[in-house]
């Protein structure tokens, strides 16, 4: 693709990479077919390419967002399916979310909109303040389809979406001690919903790695990766949360070492990979945000690269839901059915699986009514497959997943646990009753516990 900044707008870092990407786009429209908003709206102007069009428009011309360029740049999920696709290598991530500070900085939005995008940016990313509105939104989930009738789709999402918050399992511990010789040693990012929503993950994963010899830090200072402001085009505040937690896990660098940093929402893993481009500029944070990308792992990645233990259960048909964020924005793709394979799992690929459940980090509440097709369309394709159990790697797809089907949704993590030797996932109900005789009496023996050092 032509283009034609000036020298003096190429000074600035942001609008010579945008350049940079916008001239490697040749047109081909290839990321039409797998873009979910462009197959489902059939809109040239929600299609990647046609985003690109109005990104260029708007940055070369250095004018303010338009209510036009906002609706449509808004639309999109951030999926990165198109990247997926593009035989150009065109880096659409890096190109939206320029796109993005654009609009927050130079466009005003509703004031049901900022409102809206104020209470979010908020509420998820503090656990505490998330914990109490989860709550209330449990109590009041009711009134979902009340809210939804008068209009308030946003409302009625968030009552949809709302479940139950639980108590961490990991309690106050900072270190837990591997079991047996010490293999190795990684920091967990235990994250801000994640830890929230479901707990269970975060527990699975410390058991499963101090099982296999690996000691297991959370840094004290670390926190919420920022993706979720991150895709709101909120910079500064994205960039203060990466520079927070650079700082967590270099002390832990410096300090006791790190072989990895162990993430187990694809969203978040995704954002923290992408630490040393957002702070390239950054003198003081360049280089420790290239080291701390260049260790982040999904704890797929990560486990994939450790001798597990022969596996206690076999024979559950799970339907391996490939979350947009790890597929596409890791690359990571085989890692996640090879180990739930080699665990004795019958693993059956999603059909259409390179489209979006309609998560995508706050989507599913901002753009309820296109998340809600998505999620309908996603679950169809999977109920096809009658599985026993549904895995997915990031959190807010297993949220969104959960909330239109019966089938119980769990993270790999938790599976991979369950077979090497730790507790069955809550939730899986009567799932496993092929198995349950053969391993109950494993299952007795096993417990949440897990080796703490302080």
């Amino acid at each position: 693709m032509q283009t034609h900044f000036t020298l003096a707008q190429l000074a600035d870092p942001d609008i010579a990479e945008s350049n940079k990407i916008l001239r490697a786009c040749v047109h081909c429209g290839f990321c039409t077919a797998t873009c979910p908003t462009y197959v489902l709206l059939g809109d040239e102007l929600d299609s990647p390419r046609g985003r690109i069009y109005l990104i260029k428009d708007m940055l070369e011309n250095e004018r303010p967002a338009t209510a036009d360029v906002v609706k449509h740049v808004d639309r999109c999920l951030s999926c990165l399916a198109c990247m997926t696709t593009c035989p150009s290598g065109v880096h659409y991530m890096h190109l939206v979310d320029h796109a993005r500070a654009h609009v927050e900085k130079t466009y005003r939005r509703p004031l049901p909109d900022r409102l809206l995008r104020g209470l979010l940016a908020t509420l998820l990313p503090n656990p505490a303040l998330f914990r109490g509105a989860l709550f209330l939104g449990w109590l009041a989930r009711p009134l979902a389809p009340v809210f939804g009738a008068l209009g308030l789709g946003p409302v009625a999402a968030m009552l949809r979406l709302s479940r139950r918050p639980r108590r961490s399992q990991l309690g106050a511990a900072r270190v837990f001690a591997p079991e047996g010789p010490r293999r190795g040693r990684v920091a967990l990012l235990s994250g801000c919903a994640n830890d929230v929503l479901d707990p269970a993950i975060n527990a699975a994963t410390v058991r499963i790695l101090t099982r296999h010899g690996i000691e297991v830090v959370i840094p004290q200072g670390e926190g919420c990766c920022g993706s979720l402001v991150h895709h709101m085009g909120r910079e500064d505040e994205a960039h203060a949360r990466a520079r927070a937690n650079v700082d967590a896990w270099t002390a832990e660098i410096e300090g006791g070492g790190l072989d990895a940093i162990v993430i187990n929402a694809s969203g978040c893993g995704t954002t923290v990979k992408d630490y040393g481009f957002m702070l390239r500029t950054d003198g003081a944070y360049a280089a420790k945000a290239a080291r701390v990308s260049g260790l982040a792992r999904d704890i797929c990645e990560y486990l994939a690269t450790l001798p597990l233990a022969e596996p206690a259960r076999k024979g559950l048909v799970v339907a391996y839901h490939a979350a947009c964020s790890l597929q596409h924005g890791q690359r990571i793709v085989r890692q996640p059915k090879d180990l739930l394979s080699k665990m004795g799992f019958t693993v059956k690929d999603v059909p259409e699986g390179h489209l979006c459940c309609g998560s995508a980090g706050t989507y599913n509440i901002v753009h309820a009514d296109i998340a809600l097709r998505l999620r309908d369309r996603k679950i169809a394709r999977i109920e096809q497959l009658a599985p026993d159990v549904i895995a997915a790697g990031n959190i807010g797809c297993m949220t969104q997943i959960a909330t239109g089907t019966a089938i119980p949704v769990v993270h790999p993590v938790e599976l991979l646990d369950w077979a090497t030797g730790g507790p069955k996932p809550a939730g899986l109900g009567e799932a496993d009753r092929k198995n349950s005789g053969r391993d109950a009496a494993a299952g007795e023996r096993q417990t949440s516990g897990l080796a703490v050092l302080q």
